[in-house]
């Protein structure tokens, strides 16, 4: 092996994560994934009663919780594509900050705000993992 393929291909092992650990990425990925398009997203977009109320609640209407179901939907399917897994990573963490922002200050719940502070902190982990995504989303956006 010439001194120059021993580089890349140590280069190569350490820029990629680990198989366990990209195991538990891929894992994580699914699961959140599958909740927010099933779980999230799709009752905002059937319109169920306890979405219709939170909402209104809030204050911004049912053209908010549409929106929001839509970011929740694309962002669980965009955790299942590998171009996109960073960027939804990183769409879903800003949604979650705003989701704990919304339970604390605007509905008077803050205890129910560390669910979506602990989401932040996996989808932050997730971007930073599939860093390289970006780059490729980046192109396709070009």
């Amino acid at each position: 092996m010439t001194a120059i393929a021993a580089t890349q291909t140590v280069a190569t092992a350490t820029a990629t994560p680990g198989k366990i650990r990209n195991r538990v990425l891929w894992t994580l990925q699914i699961v959140l994934g599958l909740f927010f398009i099933f779980a999230s997203g799709l009752p905002k977009f059937m319109g169920q009663a306890d979405a219709v109320r939170i909402f209104h609640q809030i204050g911004f209407g049912d053209w908010f919780m549409y929106f929001t179901g839509l970011v929740e939907v694309s962002g669980g399917i965009g955790l299942m594509v590998r171009r996109l897994t960073g960027p939804a990573a990183a769409g879903l963490s800003i949604t979650m900050v705003c989701a704990a922002a919304t339970q604390a200050f605007i509905l008077g719940a803050p205890a129910l705000a560390p669910f979506p502070l602990i989401l932040v902190g996996v989808f932050a982990w997730i971007a930073y993992e599939r860093r390289a995504s970006f780059s490729t989303f980046t192109s396709l956006v070009k």
